[in-house]
């Protein structure tokens, strides 16, 4: 079984490419973590794991909802993370996961795709992002042929940078950065509730018509890059930059 996770679309995709490949079931987290749901699931010995990269590992509310829901039948892992440039060194994290719940970890892929965190970074233009999204095709080939074929993912870097990232950066960085005082919707906004429906850990709500931000945002950018009508700013960090989300390709 495949279980993906996406803010923008990016490990939507390759979650997608990889299914109809092997053909395997797909399971969708972020409907799960925003219904509250850690019911049971009945996973199959096989279980991949496709998520974006966020402060060089896994999302939190990702690893939260796995460590709460029992994988019944799962034996084996492999996590797929895209990014925007690197994951650090998250295999590791990744590994005292399946650790905890009892799963041997076939390594971690990563799959750099084009960048949507406008909070902090550029966003590419489409042409552009379409010139990453080619270039990442093989990355997600080679992905699927090492499941295809039951093989472990080949070892990730992890040098002292990496190290570094992933380790005391990252809970700095959450602690820091990953906050939305900073969203706000400007008078584009027609009150469409996209934002809101969007929204995986349910942290968007509409009051008279607007959206309001709620405190427990995890920096998915949905909200700001699916925005229909691109009324919504992270400061002044996103102005001027184009919005991305994979279906706009």
């Amino acid at each position: 079984m495949i279980f993906w996770f996406s803010g923008t679309g990016n490990s939507k995709y390759a979650a997608q490419r990889m299914a109809e490949a092997l053909n395997e079931p797909l399971l969708c987290m972020n409907d799960r973590i925003k219904a509250h749901d850690t019911a049971t699931v009945e996973t199959g010995e096989r279980l991949v794991i496709v998520t974006p990269t966020y402060a060089w590992r896994i999302p939190r509310l990702v690893r939260d909802w796995l460590l709460q829901t029992e994988l019944r039948g799962a034996r084996q892992a492999w996590f797929v993370m895209t990014c925007g440039s690197e994951i650090g060194s998250a295999d590791r994290y990744n590994r005292e996961l399946c650790r905890v719940k009892g799963l041997s970890c076939m390594g971690t892929a990563q799959i750099v795709m084009p960048e949507n965190y406008i909070a902090m970074f550029g966003v590419p233009q489409a042409d552009e992002a379409r010139r990453i999204v080619a270039k990442a095709e093989p990355d997600i080939d080679r992905a699927i042929a090492a499941l295809r074929e039951g093989l472990p993912f080949p070892p990730t870097r992890n040098n002292l940078y990496d190290r570094l990232m992933s380790g005391p950066v990252n809970p700095i960085f959450y602690a820091c950065f990953v906050k939305d005082r900073a969203f706000t919707a400007g008078p584009a906004c027609t009150g469409c509730g996209l934002c809101a429906k969007r929204c995986p850990t349910n942290n968007i709500s509409l009051q008279n018509g607007r959206p309001v931000w709620g405190g427990s945002c995890t920096h998915c950018m949905a909200c700001i890059c699916y925005c229909p009508a691109e009324a919504i700013e992270y400061g002044r960090k996103s102005r001027g930059k184009p919005r991305y989300h994979f279906e706009a390709l």
